[in-house]
């Protein structure tokens, strides 16, 4: 049985298990006759026009500001899982503190129950923590030092959007209970709580689907952050739906984990642990550098000043040592680190605290790293040893790899030096500073495709490379395979990337194939080009995948665009029996008039469900991204043929 065959079977049977990360459905209100800018009525300015909303309404209104994006639970950054986050986060800041020694956590049917047993949410404040933005303990550093939370506007974010929220507080034999819908108060009271009861604090909530739509929590990714959650805090034991995520040696158990066993690692764990840093790490085959770093407990998967500066530190720690120049991508090929730190008003890029922006740490962390470094080489000459083998066998590695590949970038860059075929390019790079911040290539399939998105693309910022079919298969080829396979060298090329990654051109890698077996299999592909020899640009976060929706649904005054047949059934119903509903097969059926709305950028003011949808390439575990690799994209192994008979045995021709 054919590769080919194989992964198109297995991408649909996915697409069928996990529907895209979409918003049900985009409304698009028809206009009969076109107005003149001077036809239009003129909207007064005014007192009037000041509004002031209650409570908790401006986090419904304006989700996004406080928990990045909504989603269905298909993304482990979709809103679901940050609600989720920030009760949890609440706990871990209680045992960070010295109080409590575990965490019960239940999710089912959508339903999330979290119980701590810390000092309890002080009683008469409890219904204030929970409802008013400007209330909290988290502004006080006397009671919470380094705390996940800086001011605790994410559990107001989870009762506002969550269609039942329950919290309660049980403090000395007393407890308090407060109720909510949609962030709107229901009830309260205070009583006695049953005898020995253990102080604490639970939280009871289920996000609302008027705002997520049809969600669940996908079980794979909470254990990734509960596990996270246990190596940051080592002791502290998490129950969740019955199992048990507890760690004793913290980040070296985060190390062993992701490399399958200390057996992998170069020379024995290095941990040091300072009043504010502490990281564990150590070299292994690799020649590519991973660091999982966290901030108060908060997982910083984009990095930050934190990650830059301990790279810094210990390159000139391992310089001082050998009283060298090493370069730092020779002296971090290969490095796996933990690295953890504490701060008191951390300050990141956004509400979802995915990187660290404080630069007065720069200058701590890279005298404190570099001290350590040079300390630890000291006294371990065997690993000094090791170490300085491992450097000098990077140099050499990214020689030979430089001069083969140079020479054939040089041959290559021949046929593309005035225009590369197949590109169309935008007028801003991220070489062009701020003008290019925003830059996105979408990688298309066939000039069909490519025809809808050219007449209504954004020209200064969105350029598109179309495919001339399916490109090749590059698993187990060497990088010297690329540049002979004239498409993937003109798409190398394209993006910028023939050198070095840093010459990156464009902000976001948009893969927008069709939503059928086909459009499966080249999305799978240009993954599997992307992993095998530019693995950082998805770690990093560049990489996405274009959502447009697969069904139009519209009558005579009306057209609902829908992402899932859930949504078409409804839309359906909405508009009563005399609509018409068209499945869209392939992205050249949609007119480049529709497709416009489906590719620009949502601008403020605008309902969550316009614009462009995008589900970002994430990596759950780097240890298994070889093996599955080699599973769909390998040769045709009895373990794949096996999975296909007992799977997808219905698409598969007799």
């Amino acid at each position: 049985m054919g590769e080919e065959k194989i992964t198109k079977a297995a991408a649909k049977t996915k697409a069928e298990a996990v529907p895209p990360k979409t918003v049900d459905k985009v409304v698009i209100e028809k206009k009969t006759t076109k107005k003149s800018a001077k036809d239009t009525p003129k909207v007064t300015y005014d007192e009037n026009s000041i509004l002031h909303l209650e409570g908790l309404e401006h986090i419904r209104l304006r989700p996004g500001m406080y928990i990045g994006s909504l989603g269905d639970g298909t993304n482990e950054n979709d809103g679901i899982y940050i609600l989720l986050k920030e009760g949890i986060d609440n706990s871990v800041d209680e045992y960070s503190q010295g109080f409590g020694d575990k965490i019960d956590i239940e999710i089912k049917d959508g339903r999330v129950k979290i119980r701590d047993y810390g000092r309890g949410i002080p009683l008469g404040k409890l219904e204030q923590c929970v409802s008013d933005v400007n209330t909290g303990a988290k502004y006080n550093n006397s009671v919470f030092k380094q705390a996940i939370g800086m001011n605790g506007v994410g559990i107001k974010a989870t009762n506002a959007l969550s269609s039942y929220f329950r919290a309660a507080s049980i403090r000395d034999g007393k407890m308090a209970v407060v109720e909510y819908e949609r962030g709107v108060k229901k009830s309260s009271t205070t009583c006695a709580a049953k005898e020995g009861v253990r102080n604490g604090t639970y939280l009871e909530f289920v996000p609302d689907t008027e705002m997520f739509g049809k969600y669940a929590f996908n079980m794979e990714m909470v254990e990734k952050r509960l596990w996270n959650y246990a190596y940051l805090n080592p002791g502290l034991k998490i129950n969740c739906n019955g199992n048990i995520y507890v760690s004793q040696n913290g980040l070296e158990d985060l190390l062993v984990r992701e490399m399958d066993g200390i057996s992998n690692a170069m020379y024995k764990l290095f941990n040091y642990r300072g009043e504010n840093i502490e990281f564990v790490l150590t070299h292994t085959a690799s020649l590519d550098k991973f660091v999982y770093s966290f901030v108060n407990g908060q997982s910083t998967d984009d990095g930050g000043t934190h990650v830059t500066s301990f790279l810094d530190g210990f390159t000139k720690g391992v310089n001082s040592f050998f009283k060298k120049e090493y370069d730092e991508k020779d002296v971090t090929c290969g490095l796996l680190v933990g690295l953890k730190i504490g701060i008191d008003n951390p300050m990141f890029t956004s509400q979802t605290k995915n990187k660290l922006g404080n630069v007065e740490i720069r200058a701590p962390i890279i005298q404190e790293t570099q001290a350590a470094v040079d300390d630890w080489l000291r006294h371990n000459p065997d690993v000094a040893g090791a170490l300085e083998e491992k450097i000098i066998r990077n140099i050499k590695a990214r020689d030979e790899i430089n001069n083969v590949t140079q020479k054939q970038v040089r041959e290559a860059a021949k046929t593309v030096s005035l225009k590369i075929p197949k590109l169309k390019d935008c007028r801003y790079h991220l070489q062009d500073g701020p003008k290019g911040a925003n830059s996105m290539i979408f990688i298309t399939e066939g000039d069909s495709a490519t025809g809808s998105m050219v007449g209504s693309r954004d020209v200064t910022h969105q350029a598109i490379f179309s495919l001339r079919g399916k490109p090749e298969n590059m698993y187990g080829r060497k990088k010297t395979a690329l540049y002979d396979n004239e498409e993937l060298k003109n798409l190398t090329f394209s993006l910028g990337i023939q050198n070095d990654i840093d010459g990156l051109r464009y902000e976001k890698i948009i893969i927008a194939t069709d939503a059928d077996n086909d459009g499966f299999h080249i999305r799978n592909l240009v993954m599997t080009y992307l992993l095998l020899y530019f693995e950082e640009l998805v770690l990093t976060g560049h990489v996405y995948i274009l959502e447009t929706p697969l069904f139009r649904v519209r009558n005579k005054t009306r057209t609902i665009y829908c992402y899932s047949e859930a949504s078409r059934d409804k839309a359906q119903k909405e508009l009563g029996k005399g609509a018409e509903t068209t499945r869209f097969k392939g992205l050249g059926e949609i007119s480049a008039s529709e497709f416009g709305q489906f590719i620009h950028e949502r601008k403020d003011g605008e309902p969550e469900d316009v614009g462009i949808h995008l589900t970002p390439v994430n990596i759950q575990t780097l240890k298994n991204v070889p093996n599955v690799l080699e599973f769909y994209m390998g040769k045709n192994t009895p373990e794949r043929r096996d999975f296909i008979v007992h799977h997808l045995a219905q698409e598969i021709d007799a």
